[in-house]
């Protein structure tokens, strides 16, 4: 990219009439990210991950009839893994473990990035 010509209009990037002098850009500027600078771009996005117990479907009478002490059925079975998701994909699963009174989860299995990326499309 060095010694590129920049023309806008009938001017170029530093003010000049375009076609008088070519523009430079700096080295440091020019640079492509590269490798693993690449991927640092990419670190600082924010991703919601969510905890999978199971699922249900109920119909609004029953939603509605839901109280305080009330039971929700689930499709999973005792001692299944659970589901990790980040935005609404699978992308692991395990079980509960609680660590300094808090939940967590132990990742059991990771779905494999080939199995992740048939499941986007």
């Amino acid at each position: 990219m060095e010694g590129r010509e920049a023309s806008q209009g009938a001017m170029d990037a530093t003010g000049a009439e375009a076609g008088t002098q070519p523009t430079t850009i700096p080295a440091q500027e020019a640079k492509p990210l590269a490798g693993a600078k690449n991927l640092d771009v990419l670190l600082d996005i924010p991703m919601q991950v969510s905890v999978q117990l199971g699922t249900t479907r109920m119909i609004i009478r029953e939603l509605l009839q839901l109280g305080q002490g009330s039971v929700v059925e689930l499709d999973k079975l005792a001692g299944e893994p659970l589901e990790v998701l980040v935005n609404h994909r699978l992308v692991a699963r395990g079980e509960v473990v609680v660590v300094n009174e808090k939940f967590g989860v132990r990742l059991t299995d990771v779905v494999s990035p080939v199995e992740r990326v048939q499941k986007l499309g």
